[in-house]
């Protein structure tokens, strides 16, 4: 359940330890135990939001001179605002439903202080209603994490029938443990773009006419595995050349068959990330503006708030498939019908 509605935050450190001290003026007064100092709050008007206009794009300094406070009092604010917010794993667990079960999968690294390299943020998108589920932050992108992952997922029961990712070694390997049964669909714009770049297809025209054959041949006319082997046997007799690249490409498409197909068998199922490539465009736009985080927590409190951000703001541009999502936001595409709408500091949505 959502948490009862705490006293404000301290607007000098952030702090949250702060009690009531009467009022005065029609002002509330409220002392935090953190810096020992008093502040007044106006209840009789909304009070300014600060974390929604720095999660799309406003600095700390920028936002606090707009509110005659340091860059430093900005960030505390942002920062105490935020850990008021629910998290997105218990909104999902406590408020989501869904049904399409085709989750798109993917990453984005983060700097955090105290780590030698960037770290992955790694999150999931259910395709039917473009909703984020939930993300976690790691410190490797490795078998546990998607282990740790999986099993989240499993804990909320979606109803997962594919996953779509890009080509990663230990994804597959955790979704076996914890989904037998569930296969994993490659993105196949990510997949044919690895081997433009084996072939050096851009630069070099040695392999162009074998490229585009394959391409042709074999995954813009797939129907099923007896034909995907003739069409193979057939591109390797004419165009293999006894070439050991070109027949080792070949060769592991026969071998990964069912990950690069597996949409065939899944109803309104993509064969590419494109979705969540464009949510990745949103967050590059905002990462690249920060110069990192300074813990792993701080990290996580502000990823939290970009998840439920994007969560919570319509869409405008969605294709024709999608068209019907224009004006509305993912959450409220997901959400119980017999649920109210949660009440995230400062976000209003229609009713449903």
């Amino acid at each position: 359940m959502w948490q009862k509605k705490q006293n404000p935050g301290c607007p000098g450190c952030g702090g949250k330890e702060t009690i009531k001290r009467g009022s005065r003026r029609g002002l509330k007064r409220y002392f935090c135990k953190s810096c020992q100092s008093s502040f007044s709050v106006n209840h009789s008007r909304h009070q300014e939001v600060f974390w929604i206009p720095h999660i799309d794009g406003i600095p700390f300094r920028k936002l606090g001179d707009e509110h005659h406070l340091t860059g430093a009092q900005a960030y505390n604010r942002v920062f105490g605002e935020l850990t008021s917010l629910p998290k997105n794993l218990e909104i999902t667990q406590q408020y989501c439903e869904y049904t399409s079960g085709i989750l798109i999968m993917d990453g984005k690294y983060i700097k955090v202080r105290g780590y030698k390299q960037k770290i992955p943020f790694i999150y999931g998108i259910d395709y039917e209603t473009h909703d984020i589920l939930f993300g976690i932050l790691s410190a490797a992108e490795d078998e546990k994490t998607f282990l740790t992952f999986f099993q989240t997922l499993k804990a909320l029961n979606y109803p997962l029938n594919v996953v779509l990712a890009d080509d990663r070694t230990s994804l597959p390997l955790a979704l076996k443990q914890v989904y037998p049964e569930v296969p994993l669909q490659l993105c196949l714009n990510h997949y044919l773009e690895n081997i433009r770049v084996q072939l050096h297809v851009r630069t070099d025209p040695t392999y162009r006419s074998f490229f585009h054959a394959l391409k042709k041949r074999v995954f813009d006319s797939y129907k099923n595995t007896e034909q995907l082997t003739v069409e193979l046997e057939s591109v390797w007799t004419q165009r293999g050349e006894n070439i050991p690249l070109r027949q080792t490409i070949l060769i592991q498409i026969y071998k990964r068959q069912k990950a690069l197909f597996a949409f065939k068998d899944i109803s309104n199922c993509p064969n590419n990330t494109n979705l969540i490539e464009l949510f990745n465009s949103h967050f590059n736009a905002r990462l690249k503006s920060l110069k990192g985080f300074k813990t792993k927590e701080h990290a996580e409190l502000w990823l939290n708030g970009l998840l439920i951000r994007r969560r919570t703001k319509p869409f405008t541009d969605c294709g024709t498939k999608f068209r019907h999502l224009n004006g509305k936001c993912s959450l409220q595409m997901s959400i119980k019908k017999q649920a109210h709408w949660p009440e995230i500091l400062g976000v209003h949505a229609p009713k449903i």
